[in-house]
């Protein structure tokens, strides 16, 4: 038997659960997720191999139209645009029995992009009425020329191994580009940011929505323990007192958090520091972006 391999965009509006769908397919957590738009910011590459099979999953950031022209949003939809161009197999998923302007927005990317796209319905498990999904399925199946319609619970794992069986019929034949044990592309180093980054969108979601990143000044693994400083970057002084929260509990708890997540992904332990530092316009400064590593496309 020859063997398969391919890259497959995971594309869709903000917040349908791309994050969450990865992260069950490769049964670990890669990506993060909140219940807030744009909790993925950059591309990432999520590889899983089963025996002569090794499929590349990108996750991308959601495209949205709309939001504010600021820099980091100009950069988030240019990551996400690009992905579909350059993959061998698209899945765009869509919540529940809703369709909205902005699915629509990420259809015509795809069919501008012309690549093979399964469509995958995820969320089903949220559906008040089960009746109404076959009547969306056959409506929806109008819209492009999907391979495959594919309803899913990403969150609950339903019907997610079916997804992965219908993926893999469509991958090219090739060798692996990567060894079979590995999961992603991303160091340690940006993994630990991004696992801090998703504590302060659970927190804080609407008080802080995208005026914050994450920056790792320091990490040091000698073996023992690894050692981690986060800088946290906001635009403005009521930010950052929003941030610390009363007397510092809720920087601590956001550190408390991050920390175990991480001594789960590295398998280690680990002793966090967090610092919250104001650095006023860095979202609409491209040069400060690129040195914050908002740099996917260079």
């Amino acid at each position: 038997m020859s063997e398969k391999c391919g890259y497959v965009a995971i594309v869709g509006r903000p917040n349908v659960g791309k994050s969450t769908l990865l992260n069950c397919i490769l049964g670990q957590k890669l990506s993060i997720t909140s219940r807030k738009p744009q909790t993925t910011r950059h591309q990432i590459l999520g590889m899983k191999t089963v025996d002569d099979v090794q499929t590349i999953y990108v996750d991308t950031p959601g495209l949205h139209e709309g939001y504010s022209e600021k820099a980091l949003n100009r950069y988030i939809n240019k990551v996400a645009s690009s992905t579909i161009k350059d993959v061998d197999l698209v899945v765009f998923v869509v919540d529940r029995t809703k369709w909205t302007d902005e699915d629509q927005v990420v259809l015509e990317k795809i069919k501008g992009a012309n690549v093979p796209c399964i469509l995958v319905i995820n969320k089903v498990d949220f559906l008040a009425d089960k009746s109404t999904l076959l009547p969306h399925l056959e409506e929806v199946s109008k819209k492009l020329d999907f391979l495959e319609v594919v309803p899913v619970s990403a969150k609950q794992s339903t019907n997610v191994e079916a997804l992965e069986q219908s993926i893999a019929k469509y991958l090219p034949e090739g060798m692996h580009f990567y060894d079979k044990d590995q999961f992603t592309d991303r160091s340690a180093r940006f993994l630990a940011a991004e696992l801090v980054r998703e504590k302060i969108m659970r927190q804080l979601g609407d008080e802080l929505p995208y005026s914050m990143t994450v920056e790792i000044e320091k990490f040091e693994d000698d073996g023992r323990i690894i050692t981690i400083h986060a800088l946290i970057l906001v635009e403005r002084d009521s930010q950052k007192k929003i941030l610390i929260g009363q007397k510092g509990e809720r920087i601590k708890q956001i550190g408390r958090d991050a920390r175990l997540d991480m001594e789960t992904m590295f398998d280690s332990k680990v002793m966090l520091n967090t610092w919250v530092k104001v650095k006023s316009g860095w979202a609409d400064d491209e040069r400060a972006l690129k040195s914050l590593g908002y740099n996917d496309l260079d």
